[in-house]
C-alpha cells in the first residue's frame, strides 16, 4: 500500500519546517533506519526548504507508525508536529506526488525546481536501496507525468514574479542574452532571484552593485561575474546593456546624466532597465532618453497578473492530465496483484506436477506397465489440481455464495 505523510508551507510555519528538515548527509541513514521499520517495505524522503514529505510503500497501513519515527528522529515531541501533518493513501497518495513534480502544490505555481528536488530524492533513494518495484515504478511515472504537463500545457511558460518578468522583457529586446552584460543593483532577495533567472537564460555577464562588497560577491559568483561598490557604478554603467535595481535607497541611484553619458559612450546601443525599488532607484526622466527602456514594478505587475492567470489555467488543464495518468497507475499496480496471484497458481501447480511425475516414474521404473502409470498419472494431476477450488466451491454453494459461483464459471469459461 502506497503511503505519503508530510508538511509543506500551507500546513507549518517555516520554524515547524526548518525542524522537520533531513540533512542531505545524513539522509542514508535516514532512509536505512525508515525502512528498519516492520512495515515499511520501500522508502524515499522529500526534503526542501518548503517541504519535508515521505513517501511509502507499507505492508499494513501504519501512519501513527511513521508519525512517531518522524518525531524520534527529529528529537521532538509527537503532539508538536502532528497538526501539521497530511497523509495520502494508495490513489490521493499517486495524485500527490504528480501534483507536486508539477509545482501544482508549490508556493510559486508551476515553479520547475520542485521536479529537479524529486528526481533528487528519487536517486538517494536508489543509491541508498530504499526503493523496489512499486515505488520505484511510481517515481517514474511520476516524473513522464509532469514532462507531460511541461510539454502539453502552459503552465510553466508565463511569468509569475516581477524577477521573472523583467528578464522575459529583456529576451524580447534583446533576444539570445549569451552576448549582453547585466549590472545588478543591490543584494536583497529580488536581485538574487533576477541574478538567478538571468543565469538560466545564458546571460553573458554580471556586474553586481552594493554598498557591501561580500553581499554583491555572493550573487556575482552565481554567473560569469564581478562584485562593485555602488559608488563605482558610473564607471561601468557603459558595459551594461541590462540594468535592474532594487535597494533600499530613499534616494534615487541613477540619475538621468549619468545614464546619459553611459549611453553616448556605448554608441547609443539600446539599454533595457528595471526599476523594481520603491522610492524609485532610477529617476523617472532617464525613461526619455533615446535607446532607453525603462520598466518599473507598476509595469512589470501588470504582466506577472497575467501570467498568474494563463499559469492557473494550464494547472487547470493539468489537473485533469494528472487524474488520467493515476487511472493508468492504478491499472498497472491492479495488474501486479494479478501477477503475484497467478505466479502464486502456477507454483502451486508445478509442485504438484513435480509431485506426481516423480511418482509416475518410479512406477515405470518399477515395470508398471507404461499406459496404466500415464492414465493413473493424467487421473491424479487433475484430481490434484481441482481437488482445493471444487471444495471451495461446494462449501460456497452450501453456503449462497452465487457471486463466487459466478467468478469460477468465467474464470474458468465453463457454459450452462
Amino acid at each position: 500500500m502506497l503511503l505519503t505523510l508530510g508538511l509543506n508551507h500551507n500546513t507549518a510555519p517555516i520554524d515547524i519546517r526548518e525542524k522537520l528538515v533531513f540533512a542531505p548527509e545524513q539522509l542514508n541513514d535516514s532512509l536505512q533506519a525508515l525502512t528498519n521499520l516492520s512495515s515499511i517495505e520501500e522508502a524515499a524522503i522529500l526534503s526542501t526548504c518548503n517541504r519535508t514529505e515521505i513517501y511509502c510503500d507499507v505492508a499494513t497501513l501504519q501512519t501513527d507508525e511513521l508519525i512517531a519515527w518522524l518525531a524520534s528522529h527529529h528529537r521532538l515531541d509527537e503532539k508538536n508536529i502532528r497538526e501539521y501533518l497530511y497523509s495520502h493513501t494508495e490513489q490521493q497518495s499517486i495524485k500527490h506526488m504528480s501534483r507536486v513534480a508539477c509545482g501544482l502544490d508549490s508556493m510559486v505555481l508551476g515553479e520547475p525546481q520542485i521536479l529537479g528536488q524529486m528526481k533528487t530524492a528519487y536517486q538517494r533513494a536508489a543509491e541508498a536501496g530504499t526503493l523496489g518495484k512499486y515505488l520505484g515504478r511510481l517515481f517514474q511515472h511520476t516524473f513522464q507525468v509532469a514532462k507531460k504537463v511541461r510539454t502539453d500545457t502552459a503552465i510553466g511558460s508565463s511569468p509569475v514574479s516581477i524577477a521573472f518578468a523583467g528578464v522575459k522583457l529583456a529576451q524580447q529586446i534583446f533576444g539570445q542574452l549569451k552576448n549582453q552584460t547585466a549590472l545588478l543593483i543591490g543584494a536583497g532577495e529580488t536581485i538574487e532571484l533576477s541574478a538567478q533567472h538571468l543565469k538560466e537564460q545564458g546571460i553573458g555577464r554580471l556586474i553586481v552593485a552594493n554598498r557591501t562588497l561580500e553581499k554583491a560577491h555572493a550573487i556575482a559568483s552565481q554567473g560569469n561575474g564581478y562584485a562593485i561598490e555602488i559608488k563605482d557604478i558610473p564607471e561601468h554603467l557603459a558595459e551594461a546593456d541590462i540594468i535592474v535595481s532594487s535597494t533600499a535607497s530613499s534616494l534615487p541611484i541613477l540619475g538621468k546624466g549619468s545614464v546619459e553619458t553611459a549611453i553616448a559612450k556605448r554608441k547609443h546601443k539600446p539599454v533595457f532597465m528595471m526599476d523594481l525599488a520603491v522610492p524609485h532607484d532610477i529617476e523617472k526622466e532617464v525613461g526619455s532618453l533615446s535607446d532607453v527602456y525603462l520598466y518599473c514594478v507598476d509595469d512589470l505587475k501588470n504582466i506577472v497578473d497575467d501570467g498568474l492567470q494563463s499559469r492557473r489555467k494550464a494547472a487547470e488543464q493539468a489537473e485533469d492530465i494528472i487524474d488520467i495518468q493515476v487511472s493508468h497507475f492504478q491499472t498497472w499496480m491492479r495488474a501486479q496483484d494479478a501477477s503475484k496471484t497467478i505466479h502464486q497458481l502456477r507454483s502451486q501447480a508445478e509442485k504438484s506436477r513435480e509431485e506426481l511425475l516423480q511418482k509416475a516414474i518410479n512406477s515405470l521404473n518399477k515395470g508398471q506397465p507404461a499406459e496404466h502409470v500415464l492414465e493413473r498419472l493424467a487421473n491424479d494431476l487433475t484430481n490434484k489440481i481441482l481437488h482445493s477450488p471444487s471444495s471451495t466451491l461446494k462449501q460456497a454453494a452450501s453456503e449462497g455464495n452465487n457471486e463466487l459461483l459466478s467468478a469460477a464459471q468465467q474464470l474458468f469459461n465453463l457454459k450452462n
